[in-house]
């Protein structure tokens, strides 16, 4: 089937991002495609965001079409950093066909490149393919590959998200993309269901310190409530809350793992996403992005300091708040 009209991904934007310390233009896409295979995570709302078809040939010129329309509605040549997402994995040639994949690549081979793939896709052979397509215009690496670790914990990982892949499959897959040059972007996943607050907490300090050596680039997000998932089931009878916006500020300064942790609090201060008590979140969610992009630990620090009827609160959960009580091994 050949699409006689451009295709609108799924979304994109621009914005600015800090890559080795420096604050540079992006492009951020999100392709829509045959879907993710796994397609079991219990946080991901992104399985409902996919092709019915499945063809090879139809799939290839749905995202090359979506490519031409972001040729044709951006200026490309503007973005030093093109950050590409799927509904799963770039990588993984059922979801995106080789073909597409290697358009979108050459497309953009003389910027910085990052796109997300699980583990078992990272192979030899691909990253060989991928290297030889990008162009090496400028010092530095030139193409990340992102990882949903989500935890090192795997006993976390499988129970409370059910990502189907170990931390030693992740570090197989960090050791392959070292060879070729690239570099590793690693997601955390902060308060996925059953944890407490204080183990959400432990749990991604734990894991920030325990991913660096394999990581080039930290991001930490934080659970969000996406329709129709396993966590709003919980989250619509009382089950489940998103993390505290307090909670995320003290994991980021005071984890000090050698590298610059981001977060981007996606839906901050709304029900659905980490948040506190209303009066507090839009400035603390500022702050938090303020500090992602510009690394300024004292002015995060200046409003972990600040106070709020909520604080209180937050120190009481933390103190007082249960495990879920869910075993963690079957």
């Amino acid at each position: 089937m050949i699409l006689d009209h451009q295709e609108k991904p799924l979304a994109s934007w621009t914005g600015k991002d800090r890559i080795d310390g420096k604050i540079i233009d992006c492009l951020t896409i999100i392709f829509k495609t045959g879907g993710c295979s796994w397609n079991r995570c219990l946080m991901c709302g992104y399985k409902f965001e996919r092709h019915d078809h499945k063809d090879p040939l139809f799939l290839k010129n749905s995202i090359i079409s979506q490519l031409n329309w972001i040729s044709n509605n951006y200026e490309t040549g503007k973005f030093r950093l093109i950050k590409i997402f799927t509904s799963g994995s770039f990588l993984d040639p059922v979801e995106v066909p080789e073909d597409a994949r290697n358009e979108i690549l050459v497309r953009f081979s003389d910027k910085i490149v990052i796109f997300e793939t699980r583990p078992e896709y990272v192979n030899d052979k691909v990253l060989d393919e991928v290297a030889n397509l990008m162009k090496q215009n400028e010092p530095g690496r030139n193409f990340y590959i992102s990882m949903g670790l989500e935890t090192t914990n795997d006993k976390i990982r499988e129970k409370c998200i059910d990502k189907g892949n170990t931390f030693n499959d992740f570090r197989n897959a960090a050791e392959i993309t070292k060879k070729y040059g690239a570099g590793v972007k690693t997601y955390l996943m902060m308060k996925p269901l059953f944890l407490s607050e204080k183990e959400a907490i432990e749990d991604m300090k734990k894991s920030i310190l325990e991913s660096a050596p394999y990581s080039d680039l930290i991001s930490m997000n934080v659970c969000t409530v996406q329709s129709k998932t396993e966590v709003e089931y919980y989250w619509k009878r009382g089950a489940y809350r998103p993390a505290y916006l307090w909670s995320v500020i003290d994991v980021l300064l005071n984890t000090d793992c050698g590298i610059h942790v981001t977060c981007d609090p996606v839906g901050g201060g709304k029900k659905r996403g980490p948040h506190n008590c209303g009066a507090c979140d839009y400035d603390l969610v500022d702050a938090i992005n303020n500090y992602s992009l510009n690394a300024d630990r004292e002015y995060l620090k200046a409003h972990l300091e600040t106070d709020c009827k909520c604080k209180n609160e937050w120190k009481f959960i933390l103190e007082n708040e249960r495990p879920y009580g869910m075993p963690l091994t079957s």
